[in-house]
């Protein structure tokens, strides 16, 4: 089982992405379950979703408190969220950012692979607004390789639309990893 982490802000679409990873799994065959945690409920606050995926059922329905990867879809976050928290050995940080040298950011030595993309003029682009959870996922699928692709753009696009599926593929083709030795 693969436990994931996602940090956002409260209109970012942050508990959307996590439920479209759990609809993309379980259209594949797979199992998965998310669990939201909004905090204070209002636009701007921090979000954080709590996602599992599996080979078998899951049947924890708690927060996720080792993650084997955090999604980041804002770089704010890294110092007013608990981003790196409980983040287990060879993890997995996927960063919307827009630094120079982003490796330079990472402050958890479990951290062993590192996926960023400045999703956020992308998502200005495309999208007309900064909401950056459909490029955060193609950056995702790509660094991970956890979830079915094509489930995951079908899901996007039953849920958002053709636009949508476009900033995913975005997100997959544009972004860059770094591997922690």
């Amino acid at each position: 089982m693969k436990e994931i982490r996602l940090h956002g802000i409260g209109g970012m679409g942050t508990v959307k992405a996590g439920e479209m990873l759990v609809h993309a799994a379980v259209n594949s065959g797979k199992y998965g379950n998310s669990i939201p945690f909004f905090g204070f409920e209002r636009q701007g606050a921090p979000v954080t979703s709590f996602v599992r995926l599996g080979d078998e059922k899951i049947r924890a329905k708690n927060q996720v408190y080792t993650p084997n990867c955090s999604i980041v879809l804002d770089q704010s976050l890294l110092v007013s969220a608990p981003v790196f928290e409980g983040l287990v050995e060879d993890s997995y940080f996927i960063l919307n950012t827009r630094s120079e040298d982003p490796k330079l950011l990472i402050k958890n030595p479990n951290v062993k692979y590192l996926a960023y993309i400045n999703a956020t003029p992308i998502a200005l682009e495309m999208l007309g607004r900064p909401i950056t959870n459909t490029i955060m996922l193609g950056a995702f699928a790509k660094a991970t390789g956890w979830v079915d692709l094509q489930q995951l753009e079908a899901v996007i696009q039953k849920f958002f639309g053709e636009k949508n599926v476009a900033a995913f593929r975005r997100g997959y083709d544009e972004v860059s990893m770094y591997y922690f030795r």
